[in-house]
């Protein structure tokens, strides 16, 4: 099985994550899960992009940080995520291409056609394809609230943003949802029930 997990910042993907990964695993299915962003990756690769993209403003063109996060997105996916579906196992990814689609296309104003080419253009059709997709939905005051409570993850590039900035980026969250037709879930709530909600909207 092949799940996406997408939303904004201080959503709880990777809490949401983690959770499947568990109650998938207590059912004796292997799991491989990581974030598409990078960030926390053991690969030193992985890792290295990563820093480029998220831990400070290195001035690149917004144009560059496209291409980046596409290098990191086809590797990981060609090293993690095929081989672990072709054998069968469950493969959890928190962020995908949507994430590159909002962020830089309807948060810096790179090109949505030249994003959604280049992404057409080395991605497997596999990977536009899972079999479980959310996008978990958080009002901006909830939002701010998590972020200070991680402390220096709020330091990250995209995340320390202004408010307005943000503002753009929910209101492109929930256009990408009613286009590509993707359920959305309020995440606001604690993470056994917003846990019991992603599993009723799974039905698993």
């Amino acid at each position: 099985m092949f799940i996406v997990i997408e939303g904004q910042d201080a959503a709880g993907k990777d809490t949401q994550a983690s959770l499947l990964k568990s109650y998938f695993k207590k059912k004796g299915e292997t799991v491989v899960h990581y974030s598409e962003s990078g960030t926390e990756s053991t690969d030193p690769f992985v890792s290295k992009i990563a820093e480029l993209n998220y831990k400070k403003d290195y001035g690149v063109d917004k144009k560059t940080r496209v291409l980046l996060y596409l290098v990191n997105r086809y590797e990981q996916w060609k090293r993690f995520a095929e081989p672990a579906l072709k054998e069968n196992k469950t493969v959890i990814l928190t962020r995908s291409w949507l994430s590159t689609l909002i962020y830089e296309g309807y948060g810096t104003g790179v090109s949505k056609n030249l994003i959604i080419k280049l992404h057409k253009d080395l991605m497997p059709e596999k990977y536009f394809s899972p079999d479980k997709i959310v996008i978990l939905t958080l009002d901006e005051e909830e939002r701010k609230r998590r972020l200070i409570s991680q402390g220096k993850r709020s330091e990250e590039f995209f995340k320390s943003k202004k408010s307005a900035f943000q503002k753009t980026l929910n209101s492109a969250y929930l256009k990408v949802a009613k286009d590509f037709k993707i359920p959305t879930l309020d995440a606001s709530g604690s993470r056994e029930a917003v846990f019991s909600d992603l599993k009723n909207l799974f039905n698993i």
